[in-house]
């Protein structure tokens, strides 16, 4: 290493939110900490700047409580001394939605731009991996960097470290996506703490910077090296500048500067000209480590949580933001400020240390109420824009096809053409309280509705089987925007049939109506032998135990003993689940189980299971005692206790007539502690890797872990579904909020998903009990086996898969005339590689922006036509920047091909 060298010292602090101490205790340190920079800032020139951690909340936070500060923050910042942003939050990459991370970087950007200018960095400092298509999203967003401290090892300068399997030969590389995008990689490779509490004196100084000096150099390319100055929750150093002075005394070979990032990147990436760095290709997981540190198993902690974050990602970027769309569309105004509120209230909710559940229990707590409040926001927004949009169905067709139809729309906000059972609460018959009949005569005239006679029929007037369930009488209430609420009794029903081919992004209209219409049939059953369920693509054989035979009629495939339960003990703690030494797990596999047909519809049908399992109530009080000690899990030697408690299970089987996949909605009572649930679904297919839905992406991975790997576990992330594909056959297992799987080294690649894992403290650096984290109580969790022909793009599985995650959206309106038909989609788009990601408006210019991702690495056609009036259509970044025009078709249709792996957004000037 040459001997001309620069220490760039960065002052900074990282900032979780939440974590060892509930939010508020930190917000008043981090109150005491931005108070003392703005002080220092004041005082001293020599203290030249400080990062914030690469999250503008930060500044929310801070002026939630001192907002007689913004001046003083909002100069420094515009002075370059105080860098602020990319992010609003610094968020866990495989826990988050694609969307969700693009809005982090918008709404970050935004609110830099309030103060200055957001800092062009990419900031993962803690993330607990990260997923492959960081480098695009950074690209796409004007960095070319990613500065972080997991995924990857290096070795170091003439590999004087290398300790075998290392992934890049210096702490500085390029990192490539799987589209190609790549970024220089900075890894913290002596963590974002190496250059923390800097001495004064000179006799502590100098054996701080003979270490520290030498352990940036095992690893750095260039003698450009990086300390970072602060750690987790770190108070300002505020005789930073006067420990400069001494390093320099006693460095005069070394220059020693009070740096930021853009001053370190600059020198860099001059003193790396003409070098050769390692490329490290897609994800970073820690693959070649020994697998004990990873913190994978966050995926798995407080399993509630995840759920909660699936469903608020759902509502609000596939079904709210969609639904505000089409409503703007028909003159609504698109309310940015509400969904702005409701997303970081979501993204509150998405630090590593939240999101992934390895919090104090009081963390968790609030995080409950987040997710409801922007839940209710989202919920409030649908309501709003189907109700707008409904109203403007043309419903009056419905006139000619019998006597009082009550109308109704259903909405598929997927981005493909969609079939599938829906339920809606309709209201038969009304009677406000305004007028004056009594509550005594009002509630018996609407029991005396009569509900006879009446059937369900599409928009020509089609019989759709349905079947009613009579809800009685009911207390509702308008809120007009014009006048008091109305409060009124209704008589109610439950309608429940299957919407058939709801185009993309489009409605259905359907009518309960009253007509004089020959016998009805016995209507068909999907039963076709005692627990033997079947319809044109699968049969679905239940044993006595429980589990299952699926055959998939395309393929010829059969696929046994799927929707077997696993149980183990977890002698681990949030980050990281152990297994006790020398357990033999337990499973369901001929454990007697209680079954009955649930549903018997022409849609659908159902069958219940129920178990009653035996399992130790808990681990023995070795535990406690390795807890108290700190006794690091992987050597723990605890076991699980001898008293046994009955765990409860219950599981619904169903198959749709028109289904592609058999779904499974488990529920479990919990009343065990110290032990992870999961569900295995052996796929009996020969295979060497498995694809898994990731951020913007279908990431391969290999089911054998590198050499390295010494944990028995080999859990890994994925969002919405996983899948193992043979010669001729896969199989897709889809879920809501299930994070963790594995496939199984078991010689038949089963599928292993997390249901429910059950520990007592938080782990990392000391004890902190979380009794809440045994998750005691009832949980249901869900999922979808989707069996194709060994291409889960191609056959339409992972399509499937993803409209798996996303609910059906309902309405009741009246009869009257209207401009959209009652089969209604504004846009057409063809491509079959390509998966629909969102539809939204920019805030700025009106326009429409739609997204789309690349599931091929090969490229792909994707054509766009619109049923609405627009001038013209652009190529976009997910900053909605640097639009490029696209020229249209002859036919009015846009066609352009998408890269490998391409993140597409096309925006629409109207």
């Amino acid at each position: 290493m040459s001997k001309q060298r620069t220490a760039h010292i960065i002052s900074h602090t990282h900032w979780d939110r939440e974590w060892y101490l509930p939010y508020e205790k930190h917000h008043v340190r981090l109150v005491e900490l931005v108070d003392a920079l703005l002080d220092k800032l004041d005082g001293d020139s020599a203290f030249r700047s400080f990062y914030l951690d690469g999250q503008t909340i930060i500044l929310e936070d801070y002026l939630q409580v001192r907002p007689e500060n913004k001046a003083r923050l909002e100069k420094y910042i515009r002075e370059g001394r105080i860098l602020i942003g990319p992010w609003y939050i610094l968020q866990d990459a495989f826990l988050t939605s694609g969307e969700a991370n693009v809005r982090n970087m918008q709404i970050g950007h935004q609110d830099a731009l309030k103060y200055g200018a957001p800092a062009k960095i990419g900031y993962f400092p803690d993330t607990f991996g990260l997923v492959g298509q960081i480098p695009q999203l950074m690209q796409q967003s004007g960095i070319g960097n990613a500065f972080f401290g997991r995924g990857v090892k290096p070795t170091g300068f003439n590999n004087t470290v290398s300790d075998g399997g290392y992934e890049s030969s210096f702490s500085e590389l390029i990192w490539e996506g799987p589209d190609g995008s790549k970024v220089l990689g900075i890894l913290f490779a002596n963590w974002y703490s190496n250059g923390n509490e800097v001495p004064v004196d000179e006799t502590e100084a100098k054996a701080f910077w003979d270490r520290k000096l030498a352990d940036a150099e095992k690893y750095a390319a260039t003698g450009e090296l990086l300390f970072m100055n602060g750690c987790d929750h770190q108070p300002l150093q505020l005789d930073l500048p006067e420990a400069i002075r001494t390093a320099e005394k006693l460095y005069p070979d070394t220059k020693f500067v009070h740096s930021n990032f853009p001053e370190y990147l600059n020198e860099l990436e001059s003193a790396l000209e003409g070098r050769e760095l390692s490329t490290v290709k897609g994800e970073l997981r820690s693959q070649r480590t020994d697998g004990w540190g990873t913190l994978v198993n966050t995926a798995s902690a407080r399993v509630y949580l995840k759920q909660m974050n699936q469903e608020g990602q759902a509502l609000l970027e596939k079904v709210a933001e969609p639904l505000a769309s089409m409503a703007n569309l028909l003159g609504k105004d698109y309310p940015h400020h509400l969904f702005t509120y409701a997303w970081k209230t979501l993204m509150q909710n998405h630090p590593h240390d939240s999101i992934c559940g390895c919090s104090v229990d009081e963390v968790h707590r609030e995080m409950v109420t987040r997710f409801a409040k922007s839940r209710h926001v989202a919920e409030a927004l649908i309501d709003d824009s189907k109700r707008v949009i409904a109203d403007a169905v043309n419903t009056s067709v419905f006139a000619g096809y019998g006597e009082d139809p009550l109308p109704l729309v259903v909405f598929n906000t997927t981005g493909w053409s969609r079939t599938g059972t829906v339920s809606i609460e309709l209201d038969a018959a009304r009677l406000y309280l305004r007028d004056g009949l009594g509550l005594e005569e009002t509630g018996r005239r609407m029991k005396a509705v009569d509900l006879s006679g009446r059937e369900l029929i599409d928009e020509q007037g089609n019989t759709v089987p349905c079947t009613v369930e009579d809800l009685g009488l009911l207390f509702g209430y308008d809120l007009p925007d014009d006048k008091f609420r109305q409060p009124y009794m209704c008589r109610r029903v439950k309608l429940t049939f299957q919407a058939a081919d709801v185009a993309a992004l489009g409605l259905r209209t359907y009518a309960w109506v009253r007509r004089n219409s020959a016998v009805a049939s016995k209507p068909a059953s999907l039963f076709t032998g005692h627990r033997v369920m079947e319809n044109a693509n699968l049969k679905v054989e239940i044993a006595e135990d429980g589990s299952f035979v699926m055959t998939d009629k395309a393929t010829g495939q059969v696929y046994r003993d799927l929707g077997v339960y696993e149980n183990t003990g977890d002698i681990g703690n949030e980050y990281m689940y152990k297994q006790p030494e020398g357990e033999k797990a337990l499973t369901t596999k001929g454990l007697a189980a209680q079954i009955r047909v649930l549903e018997d519809a022409p849609y659908r049908a159902s069958v219940e299971v129920c178990h009653d399992w035996e399992i130790p109530v808990s681990a023995d009080e070795k535990l406690d005692e390795e807890m108290r000690e700190l006794v690091y899990y992987p050597y723990r030697k605890a076991q699980r206790s001898s008293k046994l408690t009955t765990l409860k299970l219950r599981t619904v089987i169903s198959l749709e007539a028109a289904g592609k996949g058999v779904h499974i909605e488990t529920t479990i009572d919990n009343t065990a502690k110290d032990h992870r649930i999961r569900a295995l679904f052996p796929t009996d297919l020969n295979a060497s890797t498995h694809q898994v839905d990731s951020m913007f992406e279908i990431a391969e991975r290999s089911i054998e872990p590198a050499p390295e790997w010494e944990n028995p576990s080999n859990t890994q992330h994925q969002q919405a579904f996983v899948d193992v594909s043979g010669e001729g056959a896969g199989l897709t297992v889809a879920n809501l909020g299930l994070n963790e799987y594995e496939v199984l080294r078991d010689g038949r690649n089963t599928i292993a998903v997390t249901l429910l894992r059950s520990v007592g403290e938080l782990g990392d650096w000391g004890l902190f009990p979380t009794p809440e984290a045994q998750c005691l109580g009832v949980h249901t969790a869900r999922m979808e086996l989707i069996p194709h022909k060994g291409d889960g793009v191609a056959s339409g599985a992972f399509t499937e898969a993803y409209q798996f995650q996303i609910p059906w959206t309902v309405s009741q309106t009246e009869m009257h005339e209207g401009t959209l038909s009652p089969a209604y989609a504004p846009f057409q788009w063809e491509g079959q590689e390509l998966a629909f990601s969102s539809l939204k408006m920019n805030e700025a210019t009106g326009d429409l922006l739609l997204r789309w991702y690349n599931m091929s690495k090969q490229s792909s056609e994707l054509t766009l036509g619109l049923n609405i009036p627009h001038e013209h259509f652009y190529k976009t970044t997910i900053l909605e920047e640097d639009a490029a025009p696209l020229t249209k078709s002859a036919a009015g249709c846009l066609s352009l091909l998408a890269g490998s792996c391409e993140i597409v957004t096309i925006g629409i000037r109207r």
